[in-house]
This record gives C-alpha cells, sequence and structure tokens, in this order.
C-alpha cells in the first residue's frame, strides 16, 4: 500500500466540513481511513481531532496566532501586515493562508508533494520543540510544510496548530466511522467503545483495530493509560433508587477534584477527570501512594484540599486553588489532600474492574482500611482513606444516611449496586447520585460555554453580558442550547470569564451545535460552567431534546462555577436533562 498523500486528507476534510449530517461524516471518514495502514489509521484519528497525541500525553502542537501568521509570510511571500490585514476580513486564518498560497509571491526551490506521514511528523517536531529557539524552528517547520501545500492543505495544516480545525467530527463518529470501514456497519461499535473507554487513547485502538479485529475484542487496562472514569444516573428520592436496583451499597459524594491514579512500583501517575497528568502538583498523594505495599494499582478518589489551621475541609473552588503548576510545596504544606477512595479498577495484575462492586469494595478497605462514622474525619484521616460506605436494604436507612451526609456539608451520596462491574466511560444506573436540591431542579448541571453576549448599562464597562450554554445529545453526537446565562458571576469572574473565552472565539457557530439563538461572540465549546436554576421547563428558544419546534431550557439559569476540572466529554447530556424534567413530576414533551 502507498503512503497516504495529505492533499487525500485536506479533500476529505473539506467534505467533512461542509456536511453537518453525521451519517454522511462517518462515511467520508470510513473512505479515507479505508486508505490507510494502521500506523496511519493512528495517525489521521489524532490529527482529525487536532493533536499528535491523546490528551493524557500532555502534548500540544499549540502555536500562537503571531507565530501562524508568520510562518504564511514567510511561505507566501507576504509580509505580516498583508496576512494580518486578511484575517481581520476573514477571521479564520485556515482562510488567509489557502488565499495566499493560491496567489504565492515566492516559489520554494525546495517542494515536495505532503504524506500524512510527513505532516503528522512535522506537527510531532513541533509539539516536542521547547527551549531558547523553539518558537523559531516551530515556524521554519510550519513554513516548510507550507511551502510544499496545496490550497487546500494550507487550510488544514494552519488550522491545526491554533486547534480551529473546525471539522466537527467526535469521538463516537470516528468510532463508527472505524466500523462502517472494515464491517460496512456500525456493529462493531461497541468492543470499539469498550476498548476506547479502557485506555482513553482513539488513534491508539484505531491501529490496534486495523491490525486485528481481534486485539480489541481482548483489550485489557493498561497501567500509565487513564481509564474513562464511570459516571452516575439521577433519581429523585431514596425510594425510587432502592426501586430501581434494590438493596445497595453507598459512598457518602465529596464536593472535590476526582482523581485516577495508577502506581507499579514507585511510578506514579495521577489522572484528573479530564485526563490530564497531574501528578506533579500534589506530592502528598504520589508520596502515600509509593508507600502502599502493592505492587501495582489503579484507583479512584476524591480529593478535598485541608486547612490544617482550622482543622477544617475547604469548598471545591478552594481545592480546586491546589490544581495548579507553582507554589506546589507551599500549598501541600498548607492545605494538604486527603483523597477519599471509592474504586479500585486494577491490582497486581488483575483486572479489578470487572468485578461486582461489592467485591471491589473489599478491596478498598482492604488496602485503604475502614473510615470511621464521621462523613469527613478531621486531623486523624490519613492521605489515603477509603469514602464513608454502608449497605442498605430499605429506602428508610438510605434516606438517613443521606441526610447525615447533607448534615455533614457534603454533596449527598451515590449509590451503587452491589453486583455491577465498573462501567468506565458509560452513564449507567449502576451508579445513582442523590443529592440535594436545586429549587425544584433536582441536581446541578455542567454545560459547556458556545457564545457570549456583550454588557449592557451597568455591564458596559466589563464588555460581558452573559453566556450561551448547551449540553451534548448523545444520539445525534450534537451539542444543544440549553440556557442563557446572565446571574452568578462576580465582578471578578466577568472579567476573568471574558479573558478566557475571547482566547478561543471563533468567527461561527462551532460545527456541530445545534441553535436558534445568536450570541455576540461565538467561542470554541472547551469552557465547562456548572448551573443552578429553578427548574427545567419547555421554551420554543432552545434546541436540548427539541420536538415539534419545542426544547428544554433552564428557568433563571445561575452560574455556581467554572469548572475548569471538567471537560467538553463530561457535561451534562440532553437525555439526562429529560430525565431531570420528569423528576419534577411534570408532563413530557
Amino acid at each position: 500500500m502507498t503512503m497516504l498523500l495529505f492533499r487525500e486528507v485536506a479533500e476529505a476534510f473539506e467534505k467533512i466540513e461542509a456536511t453537518s449530517g453525521r451519517l454522511d461524516m462517518t462515511g467520508l471518514l470510513a473512505g479515507i481511513f479505508a486508505k490507510c495502514t494502521p500506523a496511519e489509521v493512528e495517525q489521521l484519528i489524532l490529527l482529525a481531532q487536532g493533536v499528535v497525541a491523546p490528551p493524557f500525553a500532555g502534548i500540544e502542537i499549540g502555536m500562537g496566532e503571531r507565530f501562524v501568521i508568520r510562518a504564511i509570510a514567510s511561505s507566501t511571500g507576504y509580509d505580516e501586515k498583508n496576512v494580518n490585514a486578511a484575517y481581520k476580513e476573514k477571521g479564520d486564518l485556515g482562510l488567509v493562508a489557502q488565499e495566499l498560497l493560491g496567489k504565492k509571491k515566492q516559489s520554494s526551490l525546495v517542494k515536495t508533494e505532503l504524506t500524512l506521514k510527513k505532516v503528522f511528523g512535522a506537527f510531532s517536531r513541533i509539539a516536542g520543540t521547547s527551549g531558547t529557539g523553539s518558537q523559531e524552528l516551530k515556524i521554519k517547520l510550519l513554513a516548510e510544510l507550507l511551502n510544499s501545500a496545496t490550497e487546500s492543505e494550507g487550510k488544514y495544516l494552519v488550522r491545526m496548530p491554533i486547534g480551529k480545525l473546525r471539522l466537527g467530527v467526535g469521538e463516537p463518529t470516528i468510532i463508527d466511522a472505524l466500523s462502517v470501514c472494515r464491517s460496512g456497519t456500525k456493529e462493531l461499535r461497541e468492543p470499539l467503545e469498550r476498548a476506547f473507554s479502557l485506555c482513553s487513547d482513539l488513534g491508539y485502538i484505531g491501529r490496534l483495530f486495523f491490525e486485528s479485529p481481534e486485539k480489541i475484542d481482548k483489550f485489557k487496562i493498561t497501567l500509565f493509560k487513564p481509564v474513562r472514569p464511570a459516571l452516575a444516573e439521577r433519581l429523585g428520592s431514596a425510594a425510587e433508587i432502592i426501586e430501581k436496583i434494590g438493596p445497595c451499597g453507598a459512598d457518602a459524594k465529596y464536593d472535590g477534584l476526582r482523581l485516577q491514579v495508577h502506581k507499579k512500583g514507585k511510578k506514579v501517575e495521577i489522572f484528573s477527570r479530564k485526563l490530564e497528568r497531574i501528578a506533579n502538583m500534589f506530592p502528598e498523594i504520589v508520596g502515600a501512594t509509593q508507600a502502599l505495599k502493592q505492587g501495582e494499582l489503579i484507583f479512584e478518589g476524591e480529593a478535598l484540599a485541608h486547612d490544617i489551621h482550622n482543622d477544617r475541609y475547604l469548598s471545591f473552588q478552594q481545592t480546586m486553588q491546589r490544581k495548579r503548576k507553582h507554589g506546589v510545596a507551599e500549598m501541600a504544606g498548607s492545605r494538604p489532600l486527603r483523597l477519599f477512595v471509592f474504586d479500585l479498577l486494577y491490582a497486581d495484575g488483575k483486572d479489578i474492574g470487572a468485578l461486582p462492586f461489592a467485591e471491589r469494595r473489599e478491596f478498598v478497605e482492604k488496602i485503604f482500611g475502614k473510615p470511621g462514622g464521621q462523613c469527613v474525619g478531621k486531623k486523624e484521616v490519613s492521605t489515603l482513606t477509603a469514602t464513608l460506605f454502608k449497605k442498605f436494604d430499605t429506602a428508610r436507612e438510605l434516606e438517613g444516611f443521606f441526610n447525615k451526609c447533607i448534615a455533614s456539608g457534603l454533596e449527598g451520596i451515590i449509590a451503587k449496586e452491589l453486583g455491577a462491574a465498573y462501567q468506565p466511560g458509560k452513564r449507567k444506573f449502576a451508579w445513582i447520585k442523590l443529592k440535594r436540591s436545586y429549587g425544584e431542579m433536582a441536581d446541578s448541571i455542567d454545560a459547556v460555554v458556545v457564545g457570549y453576549y456583550l454588557g449592557k448599562g451597568s455591564r458596559a464597562e466589563f464588555e460581558f453580558g452573559g453566556l450561551l450554554c448547551a449540553v451534548y445529545n448523545e444520539q445525534t453526537d450534537t451539542l444543544q442550547t440549553i440556557a442563557r446565562v446572565g446571574s452568578g458571576f462576580s465582578e471578578d469572574e466577568m472579567g476573568s470569564l471574558r479573558e478566557m473565552l475571547d482566547a478561543i472565539s471563533i468567527q461561527e457557530k462551532p460545527k456541530g451545535l445545534e441553535c436558534k439563538l445568536d450570541a455576540d461572540v461565538w467561542v470554541a465549546p472547551k469552557l465547562v460552567v456548572t448551573l443552578v436554576a429553578d427548574e427545567i421547563t419547555i421554551s420554543p428558544m432552545h434546541t436540548c431534546c427539541k420536538e415539534g419546534g419545542r426544547g428544554f431550557a433552564l428557568r433563571f439559569p445561575r452560574m455556581a462555577a467554572i469548572r475548569e476540572d471538567k471537560g467538553i466529554k463530561e457535561i451534562t447530556t440532553s437525555q439526562e436533562i429529560e430525565s431531570m424534567f420528569n423528576l419534577q413530576k411534570r408532563t413530557k414533551i
């Protein structure tokens, strides 16, 4: 098989960008996958997501727009002033590169036809370049690609390093395309999805699948490749939980940072719920994990910062201050973390996650000890300790435990089916959360910001007036609007939100967003916020679970928190919103 030309990739990307139908996108991706070797399919999957490595690797192509502009100027013969003027007009550096490459003022003496392998290698080198002179080298490497690029190729070569590829291709669509490429249908989606959930590396899974589908069927948990976290469904009362899953166990639900810890010998890695490597930020957890006698472990817990001077646990927002790169040692001394362990997935070569939860819990208590009777212990609690957990036969007992947790200042409980295996990346009734209510809503929701509005009146000075937020529809692989949020912001937050959102602003509505409203400024869907509201209502203006011209919306929504620990993969789904609406005992649409 000959090497795949990047020209063919760019042609496929152009067709994908021009379509909004998921089935059409799937077919186009399957068509280009069919031309790939196993190594090329891995590279293509990563580049289609605008990366050269999975998120947990911590490797980013990243180049600032100013440096990309210099590369365009260098390769086309136009000066930076001309490039900037074209960018101001078009609002898309990819389109600028496409136009200027079509009317170059100069031709390169060395010009070769680009292959996918060459492009991927160049971007990998750009991502790995650091230190003195690194920016000049990155500009040179990108300019060299552009020297040999066609107009269409140039558009995508420029969009990749600034993180604005604009394909609108999500992981479910890529998984479907892999299946369609090999079988002609989506019948292989489930094993592919399962394998991906066990390692969070879709490029790697694509390569293994092309080498041999049997490797996917036999795929196992791998140390230092994070497992996608299991997610909980919602119910409105202890009685509904017992009715749904029968006698169960329940953990106290802590409002902290969810962490996944991997250990092999003295090597320890910690992954955030966004699958970032963050072990360097939490030395006390690393040290406590190294001291465990088990050689290999993967476990999950909720981390809370402890104010040792006042002997109290801090709020989520205060705990989030520990997730930073500077002042780590000082923060570890004054605000050490306590990790409340709630599940174990792997131990000394054995896949513990496949066992029933009741057995996994026994392993947790054997390794981390049984917790005391309090929901949250104080100074006597070690760095690693099991969550408070009990088993319940009746709704009355479960409700009593829930009330105790709420009285202790916690969020609520997570009820767990005792016989269920761990469900990576899935939202199942194996886990059910019961939280304190927010007005008539059964829970807060996590939404992604897709646009913002400019300030008026008293907010004019901040140039920020509110957010347009969306949730994720799993069935259509699209984002759907749920709320226009105009309250819950402090003056400091209005300023910081404007800064964060301007950094990810885009010219047009995000690809894959179903929306009837306009925003003053559209943004790439990256920033997650927690919202509370009085209730969920039916609205003609929003598209969440749209049917007959109406969808669901939040009534009097307020922003409760900026969730830098969460990514777009963890936002609330449209299907969850419908369930929450039904929990309000209202009539369905």
